[in-house]
């Protein structure tokens, strides 16, 4: 008897733990990082940043699923040239009047083990949406000493597309590369 009700505790624990519901974290805007790459003739890299960006994460790492769901401010851009800022904002490149913002919602978290190794989802620029897979580098959680212990979540992430499918052709018509390497870090706090 005394056996069947430890074992009736112990499965009850377990079932307990299996069926945590996932933890909801906001991005930190601060921690969180959204740069792109593209080719500059063959001769260079034309880099820049966005400097604006909200989103949260939600995680499961003992069933292994999650979600993310970020948004980024189109008009935020920074290449630190502002003549170069102003054209990457303008209708030949992100149209900010009518594309504001640009966003990426998570449809699966893929690990290998008990490691995050990429996030599949729709990513949407220019008003057009299509499915893109970040690779994941590095992702990890911790207590952030700063944040009262606070758990903290992030990772490296990035994932090379091409721009036309989102309708961004401008200079395509002269050789212009069409391969975009986007890269995201983020960091993202427990609520």
């Amino acid at each position: 008897m005394r056996t069947s009700l430890l074992a009736l505790a112990a499965a009850s624990l377990f079932a307990g733990a299996v069926h945590a519901a996932p933890a909801t974290y906001a991005i930190d805007p601060t921690h969180t990082f959204a740069t792109f790459e593209i080719d500059h003739n063959g001769a260079s890299t034309n880099r820049a940043r966005f400097d604006k960006k909200e989103g949260t994460l939600t995680l499961d790492r003992a069933g292994k699923t999650g979600s993310v769901d970020i948004s980024i401010d189109t008009s935020s851009v920074n290449s630190g040239t502002p003549a170069f800022d102003k054209h990457l904002q303008s209708k030949d490149i992100f149209n900010v009047a009518e594309h504001p913002k640009a966003r990426f919602q998570s449809t699966k978290f893929v690990f290998d083990g008990d490691k995050l190794a990429s996030v599949e989802g729709n990513m949407t620029l220019l008003g057009k949406t299509q499915p893109v897979t970040f690779k994941a580098s590095k992702f990890s959680c911790y207590p952030n000493k700063m944040l009262q212990d606070r758990e903290v979540c992030g990772g490296d992430f990035e994932t090379t597309f091409d721009r036309t499918a989102f309708g961004l052709d401008y200079g395509v018509n002269y050789g212009a590369a069409k391969n975009v390497r986007l890269v995201v870090q983020i960091e993202a706090v427990k609520q």
